[in-house]
């Protein structure tokens, strides 16, 4: 499969999560099944889940396995145009201005040239459309919902045409579109005209039997035992009413912090001494803890007696 294949080209969803594979980010079918399709015919696709199942991970291991570059906009509230598109570099203008003053040159040559390209910031988004790379780069919208209706807007207008306009040089079109990847963890529901230009796929929290595999394949040397275990325990949390459930990474991490120090299996004492690694509010800390921790501990240790 090329980089970015032709709207006619046959798309593979076997190829694309063995290449994910590759690089150890395990896709169930639905996900490989839509990269494959949106590859195939060059569209957007959101991916939308709770935070931490890995869309951010999906689109930098896809940058990955197509040998291409990676090209992130992080939303947040109140991002605008100038901070996602373009800005003017106003120091190199002001010093290109007064080197033209001391040339004695026209002032008319001077607005001319000083709203030049080789003045432009280039933000993300101008970036991905005006590329030079031989194959088109990822262009991950991180946390969209994170953004407001008007900037939301003015995706709509970007996503279709894959141009834009700057008033003092002219309408700029991609040669080649960007694979483009947009996440929402829904703090805010997306309008209908957003969703409808893209491909969707939601990522849900994995089974246990999956979750262990992902760890597994992301840290290859950790112990099956361990690994069972840390995934069952943190998959009793996501069954609580909690402010943040625990995502993979929150697994991830947790896995790695009880190698760090040397842990084999799982205890209340290192458990409760490590649990920030897998809850990041004191409210569910407090509330882990004071229920039950050490069975929970138990039923985790249970789940890894039974997958030896």
């Amino acid at each position: 499969m090329t980089a970015h294949p032709s709207p006619t080209e046959t798309a593979d969803p076997g190829e694309i999560a063995a290449r994910l594979r590759t690089e150890a980010y395990l896709a169930d079918p639905g996900l490989a099944t839509v990269l494959a399709v949106s590859l195939a015919l060059g569209r957007p696709l959101l991916l939308e889940g709770e935070a931490g199942v890995g869309k951010t991970e999906c689109a930098k291991t896809l940058a990955s396995v197509l040998a291409t570059r990676l090209i992130r906009l992080q939303c947040y509230e109140g991002i605008d145009v100038a901070h996602a598109l373009y800005d003017w570099n106003y120091a190199r203008q002001m010093l290109y201005i007064r080197a033209l003053e001391a040339e004695q040159a026209s002032s008319s040559t001077a607005i001319t040239d000083v709203f030049g390209s080789e003045f432009i910031v280039r933000r993300p988004l101008l970036d991905a459309i005006d590329h030079e790379d031989e194959s088109p780069p990822v262009l991950l919208i991180d946390e969209i919902d994170r953004a407001d209706d008007e900037f939301e807007a003015f995706l709509l207008e970007l996503l279709s045409d894959f141009q834009v306009t700057i008033p003092e040089i002219g309408t700029i079109r991609a040669r080649q579109n960007p694979v483009v990847i947009l996440t929402s963890n829904r703090t805010r529901e997306l309008h209908d005209a957003l969703r409808r230009r893209c491909l969707y796929h939601w990522i849900g929290y994995p089974s246990l039997e999956r979750e262990i595999e992902i760890v597994r394949a992301r840290i290859p040397d950790v112990e099956l035992k361990l690994a069972t275990q840390a995934a069952a325990f943190v998959a009793s949390l996501r069954d609580e009413t909690l402010v943040k459930p625990p995502g993979i990474s929150e697994t991830l991490d947790w896995v790695q912090t009880l190698r760090v120090l040397d842990q084999r299996e799982l205890s209340v004492g290192i458990a409760e001494s490590t649990l920030g690694s897998v809850l990041k509010t004191e409210d569910d800390l407090s509330r882990v803890r004071d229920e039950g921790l050490e069975a929970r501990i138990s039923e985790a240790r249970e789940a890894g007696a039974a997958h030896e």
